[in-house]
C-alpha cells in the first residue's frame, strides 16, 4: 500500500464505515457483503483471502460482528486511531437513528407504511446474507475437513433451532470444537509434510 497522509486515511476509514452504518439495514451480518465490497474491492485495504480470517476473529470475539470487523480493519490499516474512527463511523448512524426512533417509536410503528417497509427489509437482509455466503464460499478451501465441519455446524444449528435451545449460549461449544479440529488438522498436516 502506498504511503498516504494519515489524517486522510483516518478520514476515509471514518467515512467508509459511516456510509456502511448509514446505508445497511438488518444488523451485522447484512453488513458483511458491503464491508467486503468497500474494504477489499474499492479501497483495497485488506486482501480478499483475509476476509474470512477477519470474520472468524470478529465472530469469535465478544460484541457484534460488524463492529469487531470495523475495529479490526481500522487497526490493520491505521493502528489504534484507525480502529477508533472506523468503529465510531460504523456506530454513529445506528446510534442517531435508534435515538430518534426511540423518541417516536409507538407512533412510528402504527403507520402501515413503516410496518410494511420493515417486512420488506427482512427479505432484503436474507438476500444480502445469501449473497455474502456465496461470495465468501469461493475463498474457502474445499477439502474433506471443511465439508465435515460445515455439515456438523449446519446440522447442529438446525437441531438447536428445532429444539428451541438458546443458540448464543452454545455458540462457544461450536467455536471450541472448530478450534480444536483446526489445531489437530494443522498438526497432522505438518507431520505429513515432515515425513515427505
Amino acid at each position: 500500500m502506498k504511503k498516504e497522509n494519515p489524517f486522510k486515511l483516518i478520514w476515509q476509514l471514518f467515512i467508509s464505515f459511516f456510509k456502511i452504518g448509514l446505508l445497511t439495514f438488518g444488523g451485522g451480518y447484512a453488513m458483511i457483503p458491503i464491508i467486503q465490497k468497500e474494504v477489499v474491492e474499492k479501497r483495497k485495504w485488506i486482501p480478499a483471502g483475509e476476509v474470512l480470517d477477519i470474520l472468524a476473529i470478529s465472530e469469535s470475539t465478544p460484541g457484534p460482528i460488524s463492529i469487531n470487523t470495523a475495529t479490526y480493519v481500522g487497526f490493520r490499516v491505521m493502528g489504534f486511531w484507525g480502529s477508533f474512527f472506523a468503529t465510531l463511523g460504523l456506530i454513529l448512524p445506528s446510534f442517531d437513528i435508534i435515538f430518534v426512533i426511540s423518541l417516536f417509536y409507538e407512533q412510528f410503528m402504527t403507520w402501515r407504511v413503516v410496518y410494511a417497509a420493515f417486512a420488506g427489509l427482512k427479505i432484503g437482509v436474507i438476500i444480502l446474507l445469501i449473497m455474502a455466503v456465496i461470495k465468501l464460499s469461493k475463498s474457502v478451501k474445499r477439502d474433506l475437513l471443511s465439508v465435515i465441519l460445515f455439515a456438523f455446524t449446519l446440522i447442529g444449528m438446525l437441531l438447536l433451532s428445532f429444539l428451541q435451545v438458546n443458540i448464543p449460549s452454545v455458540s462457544l461449544i461450536f467455536i471450541a470444537i472448530g478450534m480444536i479440529v483446526g489445531i489437530i488438522a494443522t498438526a497432522l498436516n505438518k507431520k505429513g509434510d515432515k515425513k515427505e
